[in-house]
């Protein structure tokens, strides 16, 4: 099974102090430490398992700068086989839609049976997998959290409200959105990330992929960031104290006050 995983290089929540920039439309991103999207890991760990068990290969690709090659080597030296970056100055400021146009070009360029993406990234929109798939036309499941591969079709678990998981069966090829938890992600080494250190990646821009410059890019870009804001601090949290009985009746006669029982 050949498996293709998108992959986002991101800021790094638990190493920076995040703040917004004096425009106010975006995050200060001077000096930030960046990794790999965490829905990405468990995307990539899954592709890995599923060909441990059926053979195939797992290519990782991204759309970005040259910085954004280490996160490929970071999947490679994960177990991915091969890595693909898309790169172009024509791909700067795309949104959603213009994203999953220049990831739809790398499918075609390849041959995949299974296209998985994380369940949603940085900026936490969930657009891009469902966009992609409807693009090339194959059937999608989001939110994954178990995959059974049979042959020709997949048996995949979603997870839905309450806990609850709901059981679809889904033809080849597809495009899969991975929810954490599908798996634990398997720690990455200092010898494995030396391995693949001078592995050559492919650079893909526009032109080959067969991309239309003018279906990209800002110019193209439907979904425009306008502002980046701080929400104003509430007065805080009131606890009730007493007993169990005593925070009850406080909890009801607040609640009335409020408007929220009658």
């Amino acid at each position: 099974m050949e498996i293709l995983v998108c992959v986002k290089r991101v800021p790094d929540t638990s190493e920076n102090e995040i703040e917004i920039n004096s425009d106010g439309n975006d995050i200060e991103r001077d000096d930030l430490v960046y990794s790999v999207n965490e829905w990405d890991n468990y995307a990539v760990e899954e592709a890995i398992q599923i060909v441990d068990k059926v053979g195939g290969s797992v290519t990782v690709v991204t759309v970005g700068d040259d910085e954004s090659e280490e996160v490929l080597r970071r999947e490679m030296a994960m177990g991915a086989d091969n890595g693909l970056l898309l790169t172009d100055d024509a791909f700067e400021g795309s949104d959603g839609k213009g994203i999953a146009t220049i990831l739809k070009g790398a499918v075609e360029k390849g041959n995949y049976d299974l296209i998985f993406t994380g369940a949603q990234a940085d900026e936490g929109a969930a657009q891009v997998g469902g966009m992609l798939a409807a693009m090339l036309d194959y059937p999608y499941a989001s939110l994954v959290s178990l995959i059974e591969p049979g042959d020709g079709k997949l048996k995949v678990g979603r997870e839905i409200e309450g806990g609850n998981q709901e059981m679809n069966e889904i033809e080849l090829p597809c495009v899969l959105s991975i929810q954490t938890g599908i798996n634990e992600p398997r720690y990455v080494g200092i010898r494995g990330i030396r391995k693949v250190a001078s592995v050559e990646i492919p650079e893909l821009g526009a032109g080959d992929l067969g991309v239309d410059a003018g279906a990209i890019g800002a110019d193209a870009a439907k979904v425009k960031r306008v502002d980046y804001f701080v929400p104003d601090l509430g007065e805080g949290a009131e606890m009730l104290e007493g007993s169990t009985e005593e925070i009850i009746e406080k909890l009801i006669e607040y609640l009335k006050a409020k408007g929220g029982l009658k």
